[in-house]
């Protein structure tokens, strides 16, 4: 079975989660595209939702699927939210960003009465840091201090560039993005701290205690749920 093919099997499973009359965030990259594909299919035959998203690529996307879009600003809290992830840690805490989206898309997380993160298998980890480095979202005026700044916290962050031009990548937001090499995270939470206190740090690809559920596609196309696991008491 090709990855595609069980992208399409996760976000059909995924579009399921999503009841009549919701109000939804809608993430971006490949495998939230997915979902809002397959959450267009169910609007054609009749469900009513409205969405919140994440990005001008998936707002455009929903668009042209039917989805009914709202502002952000226009609402106080979604019912559900839906996004994929880059890496996936045993307490459900995620690495976001590779899809340059990662502020807007925490925003809408934060705003999300439940938040159900989805995912091919290969994106869990033991330790978040292992698979991929760590998008932080940064303002373009003194990006280089700030970059210093950042490397002086023990990771090796590289500015993302727009492929083919080397030309700084630019969020919706207006903002540039490192891509920093971590290592195995050992403490997320005191590293997600230190991070947004650096001046010039807008946000990090960081969510912790986000998702209150993920949806996970294995080799074969079947799609199984994980829950956070309990605190230790």
């Amino acid at each position: 079975m090709t990855t595609e093919e069980r992208i399409v099997i996760l976000a059909t499973k995924a579009a399921t989660e999503v009841q009549d009359g919701m109000l939804v965030g809608l993430g971006s990259g490949s495998t939230a595209e997915a979902v809002v594909r397959a959450l267009g299919v169910r609007v054609t035959e009749g469900l009513s939702v409205s969405a919140v998203a994440t990005s001008s690529n998936t707002a455009s996307l929903a668009t042209s699927c039917g989805i009914r879009l709202v502002e952000m600003d226009s609402i106080d809290q979604l019912d559900l939210g839906i996004d994929g992830a880059d890496e996936i840690d045993p307490d459900l805490n995620l690495v976001k960003g590779r899809g340059g989206a990662l502020l807007w898309e925490k925003l809408v997380a934060q705003s999300c009465d439940q938040f159900v993160v989805v995912s091919s298998f290969e994106k869990l980890v033991d330790q978040l840091g292992t698979r991929m480095p760590l998008p932080v979202e940064i303002t373009p005026f003194g990006w280089k201090q700030t970059l210093r700044r950042v490397e002086s916290l023990g990771c090796t962050p590289v500015l993302r560039t727009k492929t083919g031009s080397g030309l700084p990548y630019e969020t919706d937001g207006g903002h540039y993005i490192l891509d920093c090499a971590t290592g195995a995270i050992a403490q997320p939470i005191s590293f997600a701290f230190a991070l947004k206190e650096i001046t010039g740090v807008v946000d990090h690809g960081l969510f912790i205690d986000m998702a209150t559920k993920a949806l996970i596609v294995d080799a074969e196309g079947n799609v199984s749920a994980i829950e956070p696991r309990p605190a230790q008491g």
